[in-house]
């Protein structure tokens, strides 16, 4: 029998443990000594493969942290394109962010990680870079979505409501990591988002 969709083959479910094994232990010593301290060896070691072996799964020590941002990148585009034909930009932008932080699990890894990642020079340059990768991800269903709303939209309307989402979504996500995650993610984007749209 096939596997389905819904039912990852035992090659998936393989990689998919270790993945997390490396993730795990990497996120532990980054936490124990500092990301910049530790080392693609010492991760190898810790989780009982060879750098070979890691290599396999990331290229760099900041994609074991960021490495899954293409992925989410595509089910923030796929989330914004499958909203209903009424919804506006706005509230389908909303829809894709609200998709991708039930992505990441819970509300405490996606801390650690989004905490890790705000408070590390190299991985944030690496976070921004590949953020705007997804505006462009997203972009053309925007403007599609603006263009049925008002006629013909310039490019630089629709980049322009793209970058303010993204830009309160970082506001956001700066406040909520500096209250340890005691504040609520989503209240504080509407917060942001109000503040920018008047």
């Amino acid at each position: 029998m096939g596997t389905t969709a819904t039912q990852p083959s035992l090659w998936d479910r393989s990689r998919q443990a270790v993945v997390a094994s490396i993730f795990d232990t990497a996120m532990r010593l980054f936490a124990e000594q500092g990301y910049e301290v530790t080392t693609i060896a010492q991760i190898a070691k810790e989780a009982g493969i060879s750098q070979r072996s890691l290599f396999r799964y990331f290229g760099t020590k900041e994609d074991i942290v960021c490495g899954e941002q293409e992925e989410h990148g595509e089910l923030l585009r796929a989330a914004v394109e499958a909203q209903p034909a009424a919804a506006t930009p706005w509230e389908a932008l909303r829809a894709g962010f609200e998709a991708l932080m039930d992505a990441h699990g819970s509300p405490e890894q996606l801390l650690e990680i989004t905490s890790l990642i705000f408070g590390t020079p190299s991985l944030r340059a690496r976070y921004t870079q590949k953020r705007l990768r997804w505006q462009e991800l997203v972009l053309p269903a925007v403007t599609a979505r603006m263009a049925a709303e008002e006629g013909p939209v310039s490019e630089v309307r629709a980049a322009a409501v793209v970058a303010t989402v993204f830009a309160c979504v970082d506001a956001a996500t700066e406040a909520w990591v500096r209250s340890g995650g005691r504040t609520d993610l989503a209240s504080l984007y509407d917060e942001a988002l109000a503040a920018v749209r008047g």
